[in-house]
């Protein structure tokens, strides 16, 4: 099947200036890290939502982080399917669609049809695990699997080769604003060392508790993918640009202790 440019689009973690086609102003200058930064539009001033979409997309990042509840796999449910398809409308950023839900087949089937770039399904939630990541990657989409704090590497086992990304969750999903499972920092590394053990590269993306402080300590332990929420990209101490400028001096600390 064809698939649209939008999905096509390769994430790309390194930022440079250009030209930004929704806002007509040009994307600031971002230090060029291996890191990707996604920030989590459900931590966003949802009152204001669409100048935050824009400051954020003039200040050098390269991809949303969207997270889909139902209220059932986890009891909460911030944003909606018609939001993300608004927010599309707005933008040319990469959209990173987190499903925390029970049905994850309808769910990449809406999430497909808005134009999507990745798509990350929980391996607690999913009945047909290898079933539904083969459905995304018919999309043309990436394929990522979620990993609830408690939950090991080995429910990765049999489905690796249809994954493009892993998801490990730093907290347990449904809000924002929760402290890190401190375990999980050990997780990042566990898990940067299996896929290695298995001769993978693919990126870890990391979601919980994102901020300041613990961001050198993920980079450094292997996140490839830092999702930003109230504690980093939307902290109230600072503009959007300013905070992930700050980010990205955490993210400098965190490669200088990396061991790739």
């Amino acid at each position: 099947m064809s698939t649209p440019e939008s999905q096509r689009r390769h994430v790309s973690s390194d930022t440079t200036a250009g030209d930004n086609s929704h806002t007509g102003k040009p994307r600031q200058s971002s230090p060029v890290n291996t890191i990707c930064i996604a920030p989590s539009v459900m931590c966003a001033d949802l009152c204001n939502l669409e100048a935050d979409i824009r400051e954020l997309d003039i200040s050098g990042i390269s991809m949303l982080h969207f997270d889909l509840m139902d209220a059932h796999f986890v009891p909460n449910m911030p944003i909606g399917l018609a939001l993300i398809q608004q927010i599309r409308q707005k933008t040319d950023l990469d959209f990173d669609i987190h499903l925390m839900v029970e049905d994850n087949d309808f769910f990449v089937a809406e999430a497909a049809k808005i134009g999507v770039q990745q798509i990350a399904i929980h391996a607690e939630s999913a009945t047909h695990l290898d079933r539904t990541l083969t459905l995304i990657k018919e999309h043309g989409i990436k394929a990522g699997v979620a990993l609830n704090p408690a939950t090991p590497l080995f429910a990765l086992d049999y489905v690796l080769d249809r994954l493009d990304f892993v998801l490990i969750m730093t907290v347990n999903p449904g809000y924002a604003g929760q402290k890190l499972v401190p375990a999980t920092l050990r997780k990042i590394s566990d898990c940067k060392r299996y896929l290695k053990q298995q001769n993978i590269d693919i990126p870890i993306e990391v979601d919980g508790n994102v901020s300041f402080e613990n961001i050198p300590k993920m980079v450094a332990e292997g996140a490839d993918i830092l999702v930003g929420g109230t504690s980093s990209v939307f902290h109230k101490s600072g503009t959007r640009a300013e905070n992930i400028q700050q980010i990205h001096q955490a993210i400098s600390l965190g490669m200088e202790q990396r061991g790739d």
